[in-house]
């Protein structure tokens, strides 16, 4: 046994690349590849038919948007008798960018608009002719800020086919040219709660708008796809005998109008909050088939749907971040994201049961690291009063191989709280879990009530409640995993980042089961926040706290900034300075006045910690409170 951990700083200072929105079209397989090597600069690469990998944009330009502060969905593809063209917003230059093979870029639009209006560019679908593209603007002009859906041309003119909702995502065009569909919503909804399918005619583009779903029930819709004439979405609406969770939806358009599939109910959640664009859950397979990828009782699952034998599991050689796309229409091989609990995530081609080829990762693990060095985790259930189902958490046990620290017979134990609080505690492997566990501490990583991934009612549970019942949920879970004499109760601590960093802060003061909490770029004045917060979370806070500003009394009763007096334990505070969804002034506001804190500030630093340096910073500075307040104890 070790003295040392495996998850070193310089393991963490090492360059470990990130992959997301995942693609794979003609046997080829594309990707949006984050390189901290490179300034943190993103990349749409590609594996071609032979194996050979390419940047499929150049080196001059950062893939990348900031609609919605969150971005994503920044880029898309399409073949072409002269290779791949790329289309994209760059970060670094402004407006959208058309590149060939990654070679060359031309400017498609600029970021001023040939309407003269500044703006950015996200979710981009080419047109079935290649001549225009669909995506979401975020408009800006003076301090206003307002969203369309727009077609932008190959010349930079901008047509806005819509700009009366409050909020766009999806603008998808179908395949022969005569639709496109979207997502709409409206203040003070966000997307994981009331959202619209729209779809209008691009023939005849004064047309009426239908709304296809969200008009006769209040539900979230999202992630419109189109095969054929059949147009898919992810829904959470009613379904007689199933939870309301998101689960595909099918429409095809018959004698005038859109008439309902009425697709069997897939029976797990499938999709993500939609924080950020791009996001794909599920593919469409020739003779009407889908597949899916979904999250079960915390758990990633894949299944199969189609017309004759209805949903099925299907057993994947890994455990797929994204659904796994088919290389090509005989869906002989397919590509996904693989996060397992006990590798690095990787990039990988296979078929369903087999292991499958890994042929790009994220970072190595060090030389001689095995199974028993990397934690992994088990979920704990802990029944609650209400009618929704047991609380979940994933449970670490201290790994126990050669290279960690021997864990206690009772270990200390860190509790997670993840932000949003719209989010989810997740499986894959992890320096925020894995830090703590290769040094001796059991982690929990609560899925409160208020998570995604259990459904409609588990998540609306928060409603109102933010600041009580997510603690609740983990004192909850902290208390059963004493009872079972899993970890040391003296020696319990609390971490949470963002929203969770307004949890942790509560918990401190509500119970006595923690003798320490941190706080990352975390939430201490709702009301600050309400005055302060960008407009797509604007009116986020209506749902989780009140109407604002008529429940400002709730606000102010809910804000830690309001009963410092009642946090007796030590409180570390780590706050970048450039944060603009959680600014610094929230820490700020509170710090001085408890009893026992410290905040330290990264220069430059937004929000979610991104610099290898500072990560490496924060976790050693959060060890090293942690072990004198245990030493003190």
């Amino acid at each position: 046994m070790s003295l040392e951990s495996w998850v070193s700083p310089q393991l963490i200072i090492q360059k470990n690349r990130t992959f997301s929105e995942l693609r794979a079209d003609q046997g080829w397989v594309l990707w949006l590849e984050r390189r901290p090597e490179d300034g943190g600069r993103h990349v749409v690469v590609g594996r071609s038919h032979d194996g050979t990998i390419h940047d499929l944009t150049p080196q001059e330009s950062d893939v990348g948007t900031n609609v919605n502060v969150y971005g994503g969905g920044a880029w898309t593809y399409r073949f072409s008798e002269h290779g791949i063209e790329v289309i994209f917003s760059d970060r670094r230059r402004g407006g959208l960018w058309l590149s060939l093979q990654g070679h060359t870029s031309q400017l498609w639009c600029a970021e001023t608009g040939s309407d003269g209006k500044n703006g950015y560019f996200a979710d981009l679908a080419f047109s079935s002719s290649g001549k225009e593209v669909f995506c979401v603007r975020e408009v800006h002009v003076g301090d206003q800020e307002s969203a369309q859906i727009v077609s932008v041309s190959s010349d930079g003119d901008i047509s806005v086919l819509d700009e009366r909702a409050d909020f766009y995502a999806s603008p998808r065009p179908s395949p022969d040219g005569c639709y496109l569909a979207w997502i709409a919503w409206d203040n003070p909804h966000m997307p994981w709660t009331e959202t619209r399918l729209c779809v209008m005619s691009l023939e005849e583009r004064n047309t009426p708008i239908y709304v296809l779903e969200g008009e006769k029930e209040a539900c979230s819709v999202m992630e419109p796809l189109w095969d054929g004439e059949r147009l898919y979405a992810l829904s959470d609406r009613s379904c007689a005998g199933h939870e309301r969770v998101w689960a595909p939806i099918a429409f095809v358009r018959s004698e005038n109008r859109w008439r309902d599939l009425n697709l069997p109910h897939a029976g797990l959640e499938v999709g993500l909050p939609a924080w950020v664009f791009g996001q794909r859950s599920y593919v469409a397979l020739p003779h009407g088939e889908l597949l899916v990828r979904g999250i079960k009782e915390g758990f990633s699952q894949i299944r199969r749907y189609s017309p004759k034998a209805g949903w099925r599991n299907v057993e994947w050689g890994g455990t797929p971040e994204n659904v796994p796309f088919p290389l090509n229409k005989d869906e002989a091989d397919f590509a996904w994201i693989d996060a397992p609990a006990d590798h690095p995530p990787s990039l990988m081609i296979g078929r369903p049961g087999a292991k499958g080829h890994r042929f790009r990762e994220a970072w190595h693990l060090p030389e001689g690291v095995e199974r028993a060095d990397i934690a992994v985790p088990r979920v704990i259930q802990c029944e609650t009063s209400d009618d929704i189902g047991p609380v979940r958490a994933l449970f670490y046990a201290p790994a126990h191989g050669k290279h960690c620290v021997k864990p206690d017979a009772k270990p200390p134990l860190v509790v997670i709280v993840h932000g949003g609080p719209t989010g989810q505690a997740r499986t894959d492997l992890s320096f925020k879990v894995q830090w703590w566990a290769s040094r001796g501490f059991a982690v929990l990583d609560v899925n409160y009530r208020g998570s995604t991934g259990f459904g409609r009612s588990y998540r609306e549970a928060l409603n109102g409640l933010w600041g009580v019942r997510d603690v609740q949920d983990c004192c909850l879970a902290v208390r059963e995993v004493v009872k079972q004499g899993l970890v040391d109760p003296a020696r319990c601590v609390i971490r949470g980042s963002s929203a969770g960093g307004l949890t942790v802060l509560s918990a401190l003061a509500q119970s006595d089961l923690f003798v320490a909490g941190t706080s990352l770029y975390g939430v201490t004045d709702l009301r600050g926040l309400v005055a302060d917060t960008h407009r797509f979370e604007a009116r986020y806070l209506d749902g989780l706290i009140a109407p604002w500003p008529e429940g400002e009394a709730t606000y102010l009763e809910r804000s830690p900034v309001s009963w410092p007096e009642k946090i007796k334990a030590p409180v570390l505070f780590l706050h970048g300075d450039a944060d603009k969804v959680v600014p610094l002034a929230q820490a700020e506001a509170l710090v001085g006045k408890l009893e026992e804190a410290s905040l330290h500030v990264y220069p430059k630093e937004g929000h979610g910690f991104r610099q290898p340096d500072v990560i490496v910073d924060a976790f050693q500075r959060e060890l090293a409170f942690y072990q004198r307040v245990f030493a003190c104890a």
